[in-house]
This record gives structure tokens, C-alpha cells and sequence, in this order.
């Protein structure tokens, strides 16, 4: 059964209607369809998400053209980020201040260290999918040369850049007692991998039912579980789905951070992968797809939300602009510190704080000798 389906007995909806965006959900009992080697389980808490991330685009171009400037510098914050959040997910320990640092005086010569290396390559990469992304095939070469350019200074993985994985990576943890113990077996290396990847690509530039957004997440997912590379897997899925939704016309997602929302849910996104890759073949993907869905909901709120305070930030004097832009780049920071900091009296740098909490432009943590701020 697929999307085309009947799904309720008074208006039914067509894959081609969910495709082109609809938000017209009604009442309908829970259900199961097939998408390409998946089962997903189709209620009504699925449907309302789609139809949030869809209501949400849909007002997105008249949000654009009114925020014009705003959309500039918001852009420049998410690119940290994301690049800052992706990497810290696969291990490095560079914090968005370090990233910003290194991207805005990036000196190829200078990349010594793994994680260095790591943030200039997904920089590199992440910059070159938003330029051009209406120009990059979702095509195997496509995602190989994705693979290089992520992996371009990291001479660590020279040696496979490019190459599909030619030995095996399942996916493992660390026990109590320190043993390794295999989580979740990949797709082995070789015919086996090149084969899964072939089918997935054939499959989502042929498929012209399923939404969009469900696409992507299938794609996604399916990569991850074949894991078709030697390292870089978890970094360039995150490219991936970005890619994906931009060339779907969600062009909004490259102002507010996936990676970010998928950091601070990083227990819950393994988890949910592992939930659903243990039934492989022919598992439901159903938690993954709703993950990556709320996801998704999650971050266009955070976007708006980012929209309305810099409208409020627009409006501040000088001395409240230094605040708020010193506690975005020290969060946890105290009165003490930015006083000392900024060379502001104290008693300024309360009143600043006070005004700055009654806008609920910042939050404080804590009291007494311990208070903190953060965005």
C-alpha cells in the first residue's frame, strides 16, 4: 500500500496531493504503507507534522522578502553551527567559538589537527551545497563527490575520500566492562554496498509519490544503515538531508541549524536509529521518520523565534547590543565577566541584564554569586 491510497473515507488523499504540499489532513484510522524496502506506519501525529513543516514553507517567501538583511547574518550564525554541531556528534571537541574562529581566518597550510580538519572540510562542503545545490544530482558520483570535498584535509582518510568502503564498519559501542560489542551490522563492503547504494538512488530520483519530506528521511536513514563509506557517514547524511530538502524548495532550512537540533537530541537520534535498524530487512521506520519530522517542526519555530529577536536586537542601544552579542558568544557567562570584558560598570551591566530579561531576549540561571546568562 502507498501513499496514493485512500486514507480516509470522506476526502481521499493522493500521494500527488501529499507531494505537492497538502496540509488537508482528516480523521483516519492508523494504517501501514510500503515505501521502497521500508514498512511506515501511517497516524495522524505523522500527518500533523507534514502538515506543520508544509504550513511553515508556506508562508516562507513572503517571510523572506520581508526579512531581507536579517536572513544575511542568520545565515552566518546557522553555518556555525551546523558545522560546529555535526562534527562534535562524530567526536570532535571544537566549540561554535573555535569553529567561527577558524572559518574566518581558515588557513589551509595551518590544519594540524583532526578536528580542524574535519570543521574545514564540512565548511567547505556545506558551503558549496548552498550555493549550487539546484545544480548537484542526487546521483552516486554526486554523493561521492561530497564525500571527497568533506573529507578533503583530513589526511587521516586520504586514502578512501571519494571510494566506497572497502572494509567493514558495522556500527559498535563501548560496554561496562570496555568490550566493543556490535550495535548494528552495515551493509557489507563491496557488490553488496555498491548494489544498496545504486537501488537507493534509482529509487528516489524515480519515485514521484511519496512527499517530499518523507523522501528525504528515507534516504537518510537508508544511507546511514548501509554506512556506504569507510568514515564520514554520520557528517555527510546531515549534508544530505539538507540537500534534499533545499532542492525540494525548503529553502529556509539553510537559516537555522539541523545539525544543532539533532546535537541536542543526539541520545534520542541514536537511539531512534538503532530502534529501527535492529529489524532490518523490511523494518518499520516509523519512529525515524517522525523524529526527523519533529525535527524539522522543531527548528522552524527556533527560526521564527531567531526572526523576532533580532527584530527586538535591531532596536537596542549600543551598550545593550554589546551585552546580548558577548552572552551569545559566552553563554553561562556572569555579570562579573562581561563587565570586566566590555569595561562596563557593573551597575550598568545589571541594568542592561534587567532590560535585556524583560524583553526575554536572554534567560538567567542560578542565583546569588552563582547567576548566569544565556541566550
Amino acid at each position: 500500500m502507498n501513499f496514493g491510497n485512500v486514507i480516509s473515507a470522506q476526502y481521499p488523499i493522493k500521494s500527488a496531493q501529499i507531494s505537492s504540499k497538502s496540509n488537508r489532513f482528516t480523521k483516519f484510522a492508523i494504517m501501514e504503507t510500503n515505501i521502497y524496502t521500508f514498512r511506515l506506519s501511517l497516524d495522524m501525529k505523522l500527518l500533523n507534522e507534514i502538515s506543520k513543516v508544509d504550513r511553515f514553507d508556506g508562508s516562507w517567501k513572503a517571510i523572506a522578502r520581508r526579512e531581507g538583511q536579517t536572513l544575511k547574518q542568520l545565515k552566518s550564525i546557522a553555518t556555525v553551527r551546523s558545522v560546529g554541531a555535526s562534527t562534535r556528534i562524530e567526536g570532535s571537541a571544537m566549540t561554535d567559538a573555535e569553529v567561527e574562529v577558524l572559518i574566518g581566518k581558515l588557513d589551509i597550510s595551518k590544519l594540524e589537527d583532526r578536528d580542524s580538519q574535519e570543521v574545514a572540510g564540512y565548511f567547505e562542503a556545506l558551503d558549496i551545497l548552498s550555493e549550487s545545490y539546484a545544480e548537484i544530482g542526487v546521483t552516486e558520483s554526486g554523493i561521492r563527490n561530497l564525500h571527497n570535498i568533506l573529507l578533503k584535509y583530513s589526511r587521516k582518510d586520504a586514502w578512501h575520500k571519494g571510494a566506497y568502503k572497502q572494509h567493514s564498519n558495522a556500527v559498535e559501542a563501548t560496554a561496562p566492562t570496555c568490550e566493543k560489542q556490535i550495535v548494528f551490522q552495515t551493509t557489507p563492503a563491496g557488490f553488496a554496498t555498491e548494489d544498496a547504494m545504486r537501488h537507493l538512488v534509482d529509487w528516489y530520483n524515480n519515485d514521484t509519490e511519496i512527499h517530499a519530506v518523507i523522501k528525504a528521511a528515507v534516504l537518510v536513514y537508508d544511507f546511514l544503515s548501509i554506512h556506504p563509506f569507510q568514515d564520514g557517514n554520520g557528517r555527510l547524511s546531515r549534508l544530505l538531508g539538507t540537500l534534499l530538502l533545499l532542492k525540494a524548495g525548503y529553502t529556509w532550512i539553510q537559516y537555522v541549524s539541523f545539525e544543532h537540533e539533532i546535537e541536542s537530541r543526539k541520545a534520542e537520534y541514536y537511539r531512534v536509529l538503532m530502534q529501527c535498524q535492529r529489524q532490518r530487512p523490511g523494518e518499520d521506520i516509523y519512529p525515524w521518520v517522525l523524529f526527523f519530522l519533529d525535527c524539522l517542526c522543531n527548528i522552524s519555530e527556533q527560526l521564527m523565534n531567531k526572526l523576532s529577536v533580532q527584530g527586538q536586537e535591531a532596536s537596542l542601544g549600543p551598550k545593550e547590543k554589546k551585552v546580548y552579542a558577548f552572552i551569545e558568544s559566552h553563554p553561562g557567562c556572569r555579570s562579573g565577566d562581561i563587565a570586566e570584558s566590555l569595561a562596563i560598570s557593573i551597575p550598568t551591566i545589571k541594568r542592561v541584564l534587567t532590560d535585556l530579561l524583560t524583553q526575554k531576549l536572554i534567560t538567567k540561571h542560578g542565583a546569588g554569586a552563582g547567576t548566569n546568562y544565556s541566550l
